[in-house]
C-alpha cells in the first residue's frame, strides 16, 4: 500500500478548463497594464533629463498616460462591479495555502487602490505647481488641488513617487504570481486573462 503523500510534497492542482474573463475585461486588463509600464518608463527616462522642450512634451505624454489610465481604471471598476469575475476553480483553491489565497485578494484590492492614487497624486502634483493639464491637448481638466508650490514639493513629489514605485512592485509580484501558476503549478489559473488561450471564454 502507497504511503500518503506529505502536504509539501502533494501534486499540484490539475489544469483545469477554468472559466475566463470576458473580452472586455481582458482588453482593459491588458490596456491598463500596456498604460502603466509605458508611463512608469516615461516617468523614470523623464526624470533624469535636463530641461528642454523635450522634456516639457515628455512632461505632459507622461499627464496624458495618467488622466487615460485613471479613466481605464474607472471603466475597468465599473465594468468588474457589474460583471463580477469568473470564480476560481474549487481545485485551485485547495491547492492554494491559506496565505496565498489572501495575497491573492489583497493584491487585487492593492491594484485597484494605487491605480487610482498613483494619478490622482500626479494630478494633483501638476495643480499645485500651477501647471493645469490639458488631456491630448484637447481638454483642460480643472485644477485638482491650489496652487501650492512647496505643497507640492515636500508632499505631492513624494507621494506621487512613492505610490507609483509601489505600483511597480506589487504589479511585478502579481505578474510573478501569474508566471509561477502557469509554468510551475501547471493549474490553467494563467489561462483565465490569457487572450490567445484557447478555452472558451464568457461573454
Amino acid at each position: 500500500m502507497s504511503a500518503e503523500l506529505p502536504k509539501s510534497e502533494a501534486v499540484p492542482a490539475p489544469r483545469v478548463a477554468a472559466r475566463r474573463y470576458g473580452g472586455v475585461a481582458m482588453t482593459l486588463h491588458w490596456l491598463l497594464a500596456l498604460m502603466i509600464v509605458s508611463s512608469f518608463s516615461l516617468g523614470l527616462y523623464m526624470s533624469g533629463l535636463p530641461f528642454s522642450p523635450m522634456r516639457l512634451k515628455l512632461f505632459n505624454w507622461h499627464k496624458w498616460a495618467g488622466i487615460t489610465i485613471l479613466g481605464l481604471t474607472a471603466l475597468r471598476l465599473l465594468w468588474r462591479l457589474s460583471h463580477p469575475p469568473p470564480p476560481l476553480p474549487a481545485c485551485i483553491v485547495e491547492a492554494m495555502p491559506g496565505w496565498q489565497l489572501v495575497a491573492h485578494r489583497g493584491t487585487h484590492l492593492l491594484l485597484y487602490v494605487l491605480f487610482f492614487a498613483v494619478p490622482l497624486a500626479g494630478w494633483a502634483y501638476s495643480s499645485a505647481l500651477g501647471f493645469p493639464i490639458v488631456w491630448l491637448g484637447l481638454v483642460q481638466l480643472p485644477d485638482f488641488v491650489p496652487v501650492d508650490k512647496e505643497f507640492a514639493e515636500a508632499v505631492l513629489k513624494p507621494l506621487h513617487q512613492g505610490s507609483a514605485f509601489t505600483l511597480a512592485a506589487v504589479a511585478l509580484l502579481h505578474a510573478a504570481a501569474a508566471l509561477k501558476h502557469h509554468f510551475v503549478d501547471h493549474d490553467g489559473l494563467m489561462d483565465r486573462m490569457w487572450p490567445l488561450s484557447h478555452q472558451g471564454h464568457r461573454r
